[in-house]
């Protein structure tokens, strides 16, 4: 049995594990063209903490997502890995002076060990007269160690990379079993899918150790902190396709975030990233077969299109595609 990845960013990984675990006798192969630092998944600040919109097949296959994934994550927390795979646990606050609908989570108030309503004087911790506020707990994975981490595990467990730039799904050398498609923004051409837009990001990667906290304010405004440095945002951009950084999103994100916390005005900063976000409506895991023109015939299972909740909720939609995985090969997928 011989399996294929396409994509190598967090989707594409955790997927490439899944598989290796529930078929540990067969030969896993990721076939991509930018890996680690040259993903989308590298830039993010990797907070389990997904947006209420986002949305898979159906709801309650989403929730099972969300699930699957933060349990993946809490587990990967508590064990001795957790360093080296660079996750760990958060604990923060949202706040809004909108909208009490804003700081809830219907994906994750029963999921999380807490999610509450914040005091009045939790309120104040930061400026801005919040009238709206939550507390909760959850984990956060750092991307710029979790990608070597699962790649050095892929590799360790037989796995092999091949570094290929992949325009079209018969390119693929190998005479794969199964072929999953996890390109990310890249699968708008491969699949020519008219409903994956990129949502723009950009974010500041600062020095402050003293931030301990994560901290969500009005227009899409955060402070992450994470392993070595804090991460500052945000913005999204619907539609767009600029990957330079622009000096007026970092000024922005820069007096959102110092308003939020003065204390931040005093912190290096160490980077500026951009990154496109792969959305769509809905996520599309699925599966596909395809015929080219002289018949040969391939099976795909696509899993792409999570926007900006790739590391969220990852593991969970790498779970659901392989039981698809499965499905093709015993003929019980609904094709």
């Amino acid at each position: 049995m011989h399996f294929g990845v396409l994509g190598s960013g967090i989707i594409g990984l955790t997927t490439a594990l899944e598989l290796q675990e529930q078929f540990p006798s067969a030969q896993v192969s990721i076939i991509a063209d930018r890996f680690n630092e040259d993903t989308v998944s590298y830039v993010a600040a990797g907070i389990f903490r997904p947006g209420t919109s986002f949305m898979g097949p159906t709801q309650e296959i989403t929730q099972q997502w969300m699930t699957d994934a933060f349990n993946y994550w809490d587990e990967l927390r508590r064990s001795k890995e957790a360093p080296l795979a660079g996750v760990c646990q958060l604990s923060g606050y949202i706040y809004s002076r909108t909208s009490p609908t804003i700081v809830r989570n219907h994906f994750i108030e029963k999921l999380l060990p807490v999610y509450r309503r914040a005091t009045e004087e939790e309120l104040k911790l930061c400026q801005g007269g919040w009238k709206y506020g939550s507390f909760f707990t959850t984990c956060l994975t750092e991307s710029r160690l979790f990608l070597p981490y699962a790649t050095s595990k892929f590799l360790k467990n037989g796995g092999q990379v091949v570094r290929q730039h992949v325009t079209n799904f018969f390119d693929v050398q190998q005479n794969f079993d199964v072929l999953v498609n996890c390109t990310g923004m890249g699968a708008k051409e491969l699949c020519n899918d008219q409903h994956l837009v990129p949502i723009r990001g950009q974010v500041l990667k600062v020095r402050a150790p003293w931030i301990k906290t994560a901290f969500y304010g009005d227009y899409d405004t955060y402070v992450l902190p994470g392993f070595e440095t804090v991460t500052l945002g945000g913005c999204r951009q619907f539609d767009s396709y600029n990957t330079e950084w622009c000096k007026y999103d970092s000024m922005a994100i820069k007096e959102r975030c110092y308003d939020l916390l003065p204390s931040l005005k005093k912190a290096e900063i160490v980077r500026e990233c951009v990154g496109l976000r792969p959305h769509r409506a809905i996520v599309r895991v699925e599966p596909e077969l395809l015929t080219n023109a002289e018949g040969r015939r391939l099976k795909v299972v696509h899993n792409y299109g999570h926007g900006g909740y790739g590391v969220t909720t990852a593991p969970g939609t790498a779970k659901y595609a392989v039981k698809i995985v499965r499905e093709m090969l015993a003929g019980n997928s609904k094709l």
